[in-house]
């Protein structure tokens, strides 16, 4: 623990602990809106594992694979990454390689992220890797599992993974107990490993980043810049706050937020906004984004609860909604959305996107304007109209889900940021040059304090501008000719 504080002091920050909820991340020095708080490359990490799509072991990337000749479960991109990684796959190459081709279905990331770490370990022990302040084993034994606190299905399903990790690895100092264990630290403390536009990855494990607690307000925000996980504050943070991000999608109800938090993480939030539950203000903002629209005309007040319990009233107009009708229509939602996703899971592009249309009529007559699940069926479409390069469609869906996007994050998160890119990017390509500057500008203005100026995805969002200035400009010096 004094190496690590020694080591964080030199960054403006130190660990505290609390009695209420363990350690967490003080600052010792001003940091202010964009400035990096903290980054750590994780101790272990593994790519997502899909059917359609394998990715590189070192750096992710999805292009020039080849699978490993030995082991025949891991990809690289080319010499350089496997190369880099090549001490630590070694020995789990060696490992997976005895096992038979219908155990290695069974190696998911999970298992190859523990199999990995125990790798790791060893190699430290043995020094064949050095260790540093941020980057050993200790850290990773010092993260809370919350074993007591889950139930005997969960338990029984690590033992079994922990039994399938000491099978492939066949080190007999290795305790099972420990592994068990090792995998509730990862449910709780593992991140996913995103691009630059937030799409996962991967999975890794950052024992330093995972010392900062959540805030459903957060001060800062975490996003990756390759494997690396990258802190920034999105606000001023005086000397002697705590730093906090989010764990979970931080868009929607204190009870559902709650309910996340509690399902993955097991604790119960009580930031700012999370203390406030069952009070007006939460109440209404519960109601707006996750409730019923009024059917009065231009009325757009929030429904609540009759106290007969037969319907939901407006709390501006005072007109009723009844109970079995908002039934009827949800339930028609909720088969319908079923449908959809089978359509387009199966690619089937052009019947999902007429299915979630019809989803989005349906919940246009239901729900509020801002509620979430109008804005994620508005989402899919969105997704969908891209993949069928229908762009114009795609631009008027994007500008739909803004002013919601407005409503629940704050001013500088990267989600919102990222909708601004989609939509100058849009409107770019379909010529509307001075609208797409505007959109760009927004964006920009938010992603250089969540993603800074440096990394490859910002430089080309700069350069964007830049392009879309320039064609502004020509325009403007056609027209005046």
């Amino acid at each position: 623990m004094e190496e690590l504080q020694s080591g964080l002091k030199k960054q403006g920050l130190t660990v505290f602990t609390l009695p209420e909820k363990g350690r967490c991340l003080l600052t010792t020095r001003d940091f202010y809106p964009g400035e990096v708080i903290i980054s750590q490359e994780p101790y272990v990490c593994v790519p997502n594992k899909s059917p359609v799509e394998s990715r590189c072991d070192g750096c992710f990337s999805s292009s020039n694979l080849k699978k490993c000749s030995a082991c025949h479960v891991v990809w690289y991109c080319g010499s350089t990454c496997q190369k880099l990684d090549w001490k630590l796959h070694r020995l789990e190459c060696e490992a997976l390689s005895r096992l038979d081709k219908d155990r290695r279905n069974f190696v998911t990331p999970s298992i190859r992220l523990m199999v990995k770490l125990y790798v790791r370990r060893k190699l430290q022990s043995e020094k064949v890797i050095p260790t540093t302040a941020t980057d050993n084993y200790n850290l990773v034994e010092a993260l809370v599992s919350h074993i007591p606190d889950i139930d005997e299905k969960q338990l029984v399903l690590y033992a079994q993974m922990a039994n399938l990790v000491n099978f492939i690895l066949q080190q007999p100092d290795i305790n099972i107990k420990e592994i068990a264990e090792n995998f509730s630290k990862f449910a709780c403390n593992a991140h996913t490993i995103c691009d630059s536009e937030l799409r996962p990855l991967g999975t890794g494990l950052y024992p330093v980043v995972s010392i900062i607690n959540h805030s459903c307000s957060p001060n800062s925000v975490l996003v990756f810049e390759g494997r690396l996980a990258v802190i920034r504050a999105m606000q001023y943070i005086p000397q002697g706050a705590e730093v906090f991000i989010s764990y979970i999608e931080t868009a929607g109800s204190t009870m559902t937020r709650q309910k996340a938090l509690k399902e993955q993480y097991l604790f119960t939030c009580t930031c700012p906004r999370c203390i406030k539950v069952g009070q007006s203000d939460d109440i209404e903002e519960s109601a707006i984004l996750e409730g019923y629209r009024c059917k009065g005309e231009g009325c757009n007040s929030f429904l609540l609860r009759s106290s007969d319990d037969k319907g939901f009233i407006c709390q501006q107009c005072g007109l009723v909604r009844d109970k079995d009708e908002i039934r009827k229509i949800a339930s028609e939602v909720k088969s319908m959305s079923e449908k959809a996703l089978i359509s387009s899971s199966s690619g089937n592009h052009q019947e999902a996107v007429s299915m979630y249309q019809m989803i989005e009529k349906l919940q246009r007559k239901l729900c509020h304007p801002f509620s979430i699940s109008l804005m994620q069926t508005r989402e899919n479409i969105l997704k969908i109209l891209m993949e069928l390069q229908d762009w114009r469609e795609a631009l008027a869906y994007c500008k739909l889900t803004i002013p919601v996007y407005q409503r629940v994050y704050p001013g500088f998160h990267p989600l919102l940021g990222l909708q601004y890119y989609t939509c100058g990017k849009l409107e770019w390509l379909l010529g509307d040059t001075e609208d797409a500057i505007k959109s760009l500008t927004k964006a920009m203005d938010i992603l250089r304090i969540t993603h800074g100026t440096d990394t490859p995805f910002m430089k080309d969002l700069l350069m964007k501008l830049e392009e879309a200035h320039a064609e502004a400009s020509y325009k403007l010096s056609c027209k005046d000719e």
